[in-house]
């Protein structure tokens, strides 16, 4: 019964946070094991005894702080000396932009939104179509759960149980290559449709623009140096991250005011709370899953079709497109991780860590992607755009992402090798 009571509650749009509680209560009442009850607020919070989880709310303080002061305008000027002179420099500058934002911001859909505001009118005004300039700014996005640091990849080192920094490092080629398959997108895209060509900033404009951004880049580089050189926990590097975001806004570009803080703090704990709560949720869900060994059964039914690493991944692959499009990426990661990462890592001896950015980049997808598609509905908002003409202009670089998940999937060693 307990399943019927999951899929009902999940498919007549109850948030999955609660799917996953009135789950795990109707199993315990089912089961005549009430005891359960007396220890189910406990289960909940003993889920967020973590101290990785902390860098959850700082990473997205960490964006709000950008975003005011007047960091990623800075960046978005920087990224423009490098490859604005190409033939749609534009469209790089876009795609660089969203490169450097990722390597702050950690969320797919707080970047559509800060990029789409700042990219789309920009790229139109200069004769792109509108369409394309949202779906590439939609396709920059992706970027944000794969290059670190990655909120997703935060929420996965918890529920898996691995360190949080190895994490962040196995994400580093991977989105390298996600970078690569869209700018060669954009050079395909832009040799048949003749792209207009862009003007290189002249040279003391350039060095001002490079020089203004270096406050910005302190931040990017204060997270990943930091875990790659072992000097601080992905925590204390997103409190660090936090803190640079502050006093550059503050003291460097003049920007952002104390005053400020209140509200963003405020957004800030309310955005959180609510993946913090579906966490806490989750604890109470993997009641449900042990108890009915959904893993072993799984794991019994997956085996006998296939002894194949390489196709597990692939079948993992296509299940969770269908369930990224219809489950928000992180909550998609709360519910499928417990199930099949004990199989992949059991019956197919695949890396956590390959897994782990191989489902995290295959679950954001479901951003851009109908019914649900949320990335895909604010970029056509910010942008004034419809979600036709995103869809229309952001085949190719699904297509693209497609292509890397196999090469992900095929070779361990892209994800691990930094490790």
């Amino acid at each position: 019964m307990s399943p019927i009571i999951f899929l009902a509650a999940l498919l007549t749009a109850v948030p999955v946070a609660i799917v996953l509680i009135i789950t795990a209560i109707w199993y315990i009442w089912e089961s005549g094991n009430t005891v359960l009850y007396d220890s189910l607020a406990q289960k909940m919070f003993g889920g967020l005894e973590n101290y990785g989880l902390l860098a959850i709310p700082l990473f997205m303080l960490t964006g709000e702080l950008m975003n005011e002061g007047g960091m990623t305008k800075r960046l978005i000027n920087m990224a423009r000396v490098f490859v604005g002179g190409f033939r749609g420099g534009l469209a790089y500058i876009n795609l660089l932009a969203n490169m450097f934002m990722a390597a702050i911001i950690g969320s797919a859909t707080a970047q559509i939104a800060v990029m789409s505001r700042a990219m789309v009118p920009a790229m139109e005004e200069e004769g792109y179509d509108k369409g394309f300039a949202a779906a590439t700014t939609a396709a920059g996005g992706l970027l944000a759960p794969v290059i670190p640091p990655s909120m997703m990849f935060v929420i996965f080192g918890v529920l898996a149980q691995i360190p949080i920094g190895d994490m962040f490092i196995a994400g580093i080629i991977p989105g390298l290559m996600l970078s690569v398959s869209f700018a060669l997108v954009i050079t395909v895209i832009g040799w048949r449709q003749n792209f207009p060509k862009g003007d290189w900033m002249p040279r003391p404009q350039a060095i001002r623009a490079c020089l203004h951004a270096v406050p910005a880049l302190l931040i990017p580089v204060a997270i990943i140096g930091g875990i790659v050189f072992g000097i601080a926990t992905p925590t204390e590097s997103a409190a660090i991250a936090s803190l640079i975001a502050f006093l550059v806004g503050w003291l460097v570009y003049g920007e952002l005011r104390p005053a400020q803080l209140a509200e963003m703090f405020k957004r800030t704990a309310v955005n959180a709370s609510m993946i913090i709560f579906m966490i806490a949720a989750a604890s109470v869900f993997g009641w449900v899953i042990i108890y009915e060994e959904v893993p072993q059964n799984l794991a019994a039914l997956i085996t006998s079709i296939t002894s194949n690493p390489f196709v597990f991944l692939l079948i993992v692959n296509l299940v969770l497109l269908v369930v990224g499009m219809v489950i928000d990426g992180i909550a998609a990661i709360i519910l499928i991780t417990p199930i099949l990462l004990p199989i992949a890592t059991g019956s197919y001896d695949i890396s956590p860590y390959q897994f782990g950015v191989v489902i995290c980049l295959n679950l954001v997808l479901g951003l851009l992607t109908p019914p649900v598609g949320i990335g895909l509905y604010i970029a056509s908002s910010m942008s004034n755009t419809s979600p036709g003409a995103i869809l229309k202009a952001l085949w190719p670089f699904l297509v693209a992402v497609a292509a890397v998940l196999v090469l992900l999937s095929y070779f361990e060693g892209l994800s691990t090798s930094l490790i």
